[in-house]
């Protein structure tokens, strides 16, 4: 009897899950669909389910010039994450496996940086970079991007490497490992998805980021965010290729999600203990 009735509470689960997955995930499915369709199709009232698909929005979208804001968001993404993991790596390392007095001091430090709001440093922000002339520079996107991401990635990683065996550390110490090759070949293969996973958060907080992109960059080193504000214009919104626009920008995350997802459900330890 009980039997049956953790079976049946199970299947119930399960349909909740399934129903609040298809939930949050029908927004994402209605702008795809959008995206495959005529203008006019995308305004009817009540919406249309079977339409003829069509490329245009597409062609249109790559017409008006989306090329150059992919690579600057593809730069500014991949170098502000890489400058990330560089940074945060050590400084997690430190905090976690070599904690010393003011460790809590330090983190609370990093974590301070992000109780700002974004909004009321942006005009000290726009000063600077206008003196240094550095306005419409990916360049600064690089830099406030992985200032913006660094805490975040030292607090995540900190908790990843609480999770190494101490005994790894031990019987690399025994061996006669130097600190720099215990952190290359002990501890980074057991905290390998961990790094995946904060580099995927760092990723995704990147690449949407659009207050920092929008105030600072105009023609030469504006992101894809900045470039999806372009078909909200006086004249109207220009509905299914916005959603077209958007298909095409949320692509990156999505594969970046995909490639990184062997990593991101691997245990943290257990290939190591093993």
């Amino acid at each position: 009897m009980n039997r049956k009735k953790g079976n049946a509470a199970n299947v119930v689960l399960g349909v909740i899950a399934w129903v609040v997955g298809i939930v949050f995930f029908f927004p994402v499915l209605w702008m795809v669909l959008t995206a495959f369709k005529h203008e006019a199709d995308a305004y009817t009232d009540p919406p249309k389910l079977f339409f003829t698909p069509t490329l245009e929005q597409f062609q249109e979208v790559f017409g008006s010039g989306i090329g150059p804001y992919l690579l600057n968001s593809v730069g500014a993404t991949l170098i502000s994450t890489l400058l990330v993991l560089l940074l945060a790596t050590p400084a997690a390392f430190a905090v976690s496996l070599h904690p010393v007095a003011k460790t809590r001091d330090v983190l609370f430090f990093f974590i301070s940086t992000k109780m700002l709001p974004i909004v009321a440093a942006i005009v000290p922000i726009y000063v600077v970079v206008n003196k240094l002339h550095v306005l419409d520079n990916i360049w600064t996107l690089v830099v406030l991007y992985t200032a913006m991401n660094l805490p975040i990635a030292v607090w995540m990683m900190r908790s990843f490497f609480l999770e190494v065996p101490g005994a790894l550390l031990e019987a690399a110490s025994i061996d006669g490992a130097s600190l720099p090759r215990t952190m290359r070949e002990v501890v980074l293969p057991v905290v390998s998805p961990g790094i995946a996973a904060t580099a995927l958060i760092c990723v995704i907080f990147a690449w949407n980021e659009f207050f920092l992109a929008v105030n600072l960059t105009a023609a030469r080193a504006g992101t894809v965010p900045v470039f999806l504000v372009g078909f909200i214009t006086s004249e109207g919104l220009y509905f299914a290729k916005l959603c077209a626009a958007a298909t095409m920008a949320a692509l990156p995350v999505v594969i970046a999600g995909w490639i990184a997802q062997n990593k991101l459900v691997q245990g943290l330890s257990f290939g190591a203990v093993k």
